[in-house]
């Protein structure tokens, strides 16, 4: 008998191989589907790259300089000293995510996270033969997870995946909010992984990191999003002593390395600090375009966007069936955009994301397609 797969299709997905049917037919599209950069990787690592190219056949190896760089990073954004030797290096924050949730829990473990939250992580913990525990966090809580709800599980989860800036939401937790977390972990033994791969993406203020509260926890951070380089698959782990071999022996067995090239390059990458910092800047106008034009789309009720790049809508007023509305938005206008119930299985069938991580000219030409859209709904 076929065993059903705990692992639920990713519906953005399904809506972006549509949009690439209907580019090929002619139409043009406009991607806000996915959280990636529409800029490439630094121009001084791509040079790097090709100096290598040039250079070095490649091997199954690990960038001491690039470990000792990671760790400063925390020092200057976080004032924290962590042992470059507590980094990983892996192939992306997907990769990550698997050696924390492999090396901390066992299957049957129970593991608490927001809903909404990115679809991974429900899906990974189910695949690994752990069980989801989803919590509902709404606009009462910046549709956050809270200590206060972390503290009423019975019984305590074996662990938590927190994310600040969220994906889809964009929220941002509080240094206070983190620290009533950590604590809360501590006194309930409870393990914490830290989604942290849009640190770097925020405009309210710094981001607090979970090891400024708790050393324990394991971080997962990647190239991909504040260092633009998302197709050169280059993220790390941070581990705490007690799982640093469990969650190296994982890496070596299930990944190897992480590209060899990636990560040449990534080392440049990390001190392109005014030609990324530019990038942020562009995510801020485009930002600052969708909240100024959501009012006039009917869009009233979204997540604060306080970091990342996206934008968590209410379309309850319009439909029930995000998917279809996503599709008809898609097919009438050529913006493609993420149905909610990727993030949200409950409620999500009433959310859309939008990701203003395209150039500036194409959010304007987004809102002027959408608006006479919507409007026509409202």
């Amino acid at each position: 008998m076929q065993r059903p797969d705990p692992v639920e299709p990713f519906h953005a997905i399904a809506l972006s191989r549509l949009a690439r049917r209907l580019e090929a037919d002619g139409q043009h599209i406009i991607h806000m589907e996915f959280g990636q950069p529409s800029t490439g990787a630094p121009a001084a690592a791509i040079a790097r790259a090709a100096d290598v190219l040039a250079s070095d056949p490649g091997s199954y190896w690990e960038s001491e300089p690039l470990k000792a760089r990671i760790a400063q990073l925390y020092a200057d954004r976080h004032g924290l000293a962590v042992a470059a030797e507590r980094i990983i290096l892996t192939c992306g924050a997907s990769p990550a995510l698997v050696l924390a949730l492999s090396a901390a829990f066992r299957p049957g473990d129970r593991i608490a996270m927001a809903r909404p939250g990115y679809v991974a992580y429900r899906n990974n913990v189910r695949a690994l033969g752990m069980v989801p525990v989803e919590i509902a966090c709404g606009p009462d809580t910046r549709f956050q997870l809270t200590a206060a709800q972390l503290a009423a599980l019975d019984p305590a989860p074996a662990g938590v995946i927190i994310a600040s800036p969220a994906n889809p939401t964009g929220t941002v937790i509080p240094a206070d909010e983190m620290a009533a977390i950590a604590a809360v972990c501590t006194g309930r033994g409870i393990r914490i992984i830290s989604d942290e791969i849009y640190h770097g993406l925020s405009y309210t203020g710094p981001v607090a990191s979970a090891l400024e509260h708790a050393p324990d926890a394991l971080v997962v951070n990647s190239f991909s999003k504040y260092f633009s380089m998302v197709g050169w698959r280059l993220g790390w782990l941070v581990a705490p002593d007690d799982l640093l071999d469990a969650a190296r022996a994982r890496m070596g067995n299930l990944f190897l390395t992480a590209p060899t090239l990636s990560q040449h390059a990534g080392l440049v990458a990390m001190d392109c600090t005014a030609e990324l910092e530019t990038h942020v800047a562009r995510y801020a106008a485009n930002r600052q375009l969708m909240l100024d034009a959501l009012p006039a789309l009917g869009l009233a009720r979204i997540a604060p966007p306080d970091g990342a790049f996206y934008i968590w809508a209410d379309v309850g007023h319009l439909t029930d069936d995000a998917m279809g509305l996503a599709e008809a938005l898609l097919r009438d206008t050529g913006v493609a955009t993420a149905p909610g119930i990727d993030f949200d299985p409950v409620d999500g069938r009433h959310f859309l994301r939008f990701s203003f991580a395209v150039d500036t000219p194409l959010i304007e030409a987004a809102l002027d397609r959408i608006t006479p859209w919507f409007q026509s709904r409202a």
